[in-house]
């Protein structure tokens, strides 16, 4: 018997696994995929077995990862209703969808671990917000929880009303810093910058950023203050995005991203 079972293997199911099979021997696993296709390439990739259905995946391991997109939990819940045992531990990666919900499915004594993971953790730099009941599940149960999400970058435990706060913070807000990248990149170019060069000077310098903000812990605002000299470049720029509303439009992303992660059930 497998120890994790992943059903679902789409970007985001894929990327946990690829990374926790550098902390766990790929005999801790099983999987399975909407497709025989998809289980045929992840076992080639990976060398980690399959089986054909989600029922069977949830019987043959204790940790069941739920990382199918919500449109399909309906019916993968269904399946896997009777194989699910309040010994299993079910991690759900959907946004929305919360630990009651859950419970009224499979039943008031299955144990739910909501998990919000984003795309870096396809390279290992992945932010995970995790929600649970801490009194349904020993440390042991935790710590191989926080073992499995730290295998593809930082993970942090919030409160289950804040994980649509989480989406924001992390879980969506990736897109939106492509998009940044993007703009700057294009601002380049249009000074001359080759469109490649523009993309490794844009995206470094976002890269180096995020690191600051991390390793020095200093505030964002006083960071940005650093960078501004009195008259200089970079105070002109901050006062452009300022006048065509940046932090307004960053905040209202934010906003409909809040509610739309309300609003899935």
């Amino acid at each position: 018997m497998a120890e994790i079972g992943f059903i679902g293997m789409g970007n985001m199911g894929y990327a946990i696994l690829k990374g926790a099979l550098k902390v766990f021997p790929s005999d801790s696993f099983v999987f399975t995929a909407k497709t025989e296709k998809t289980m045929q390439r992840v076992y080639a990739q990976t060398r980690v077995p399959y089986v054909l259905s989600n029922a069977e995946c949830a019987n043959s391991s204790k940790y069941v990862v739920l990382a199918v997109k919500p449109q399909y939990y309906p019916s993968v819940l269904k399946q896997i209703r009777y194989a699910v045992t309040p010994d299993h531990v079910v991690i759900s990666l959907a946004p929305g969808i919360t630990i009651s919900a859950l419970k009224e499915i499979l039943g008031s004594d299955r144990r739910i671990i909501r998990a919000m993971p984003n795309t870096p953790a396809l390279i290992g730099e992945g932010m995970t917000g995790l929600s649970f009941r801490g009194e349904e599940f020993s440390q042991e149960e935790l710590d191989l929880v926080h073992k499995l999400f730290e295998a593809v970058g930082i993970c942090a435990g919030v409160e289950e009303r804040q994980m649509s706060a989480v989406v924001c913070a992390s879980g969506s807000s990736p897109a939106y810093v492509y998009q940044f990248i993007e703009s700057l990149a294009d601002g380049a170019v249009k000074y001359g910058m080759p469109r490649e060069q523009a993309y490794l000077f844009a995206a470094q310098a976002v890269a180096g950023a995020a690191k600051m903000v991390l390793e020095t812990e200093e505030h964002p605002a006083v960071l940005k203050d650093k960078v501004c000299s009195p008259g200089g470049t970079t105070i002109a720029g901050v006062a452009a995005l300022e006048e065509y509303g940046f932090r307004n439009a960053v905040l209202k992303a934010c906003d409909a991203c809040y509610e739309k992660s309300e609003s899935i059930k």
